[in-house]
């Protein structure tokens, strides 16, 4: 998802590969595949594609995720999507 993009090195998302027991939810349920299942446990390979809307950690049955929820990466995405790449947008 490289077109797909709010600001390098900022999400919150973390994950905790000794709690991670190789489920893959957190891949199933990413919209923008930041998780890939690298045998026997997952991995983060798309970091700056997280968009913080929380699926991954909410569908985590061991809680190996964290993220810091929020809207203000999606409404940045989706107003790119709509306004085009060069336009300004400030995300509350």
């Amino acid at each position: 998802m490289k077109d797909f993009r709010y600001l390098e090195d900022v999400t919150t998302l973390k994950l905790d590969e000794d709690k991670c027991i190789g489920c893959g939810m957190c891949e199933v349920v990413c919209p923008h595949t930041v998780f890939k299942m690298e045998n026997p446990k997952v991995s983060i390979v798309d970091r700056d594609a997280c968009m913080e809307c929380g699926a991954c950690a909410s569908n985590c049955p061991v809680e190996a995720i964290t993220v810091d929820p929020g809207v203000g990466c999606a409404s940045y995405i989706i107003q790119k999507w709509i306004k085009g790449p060069d336009a300004i947008i400030e995300c509350c």
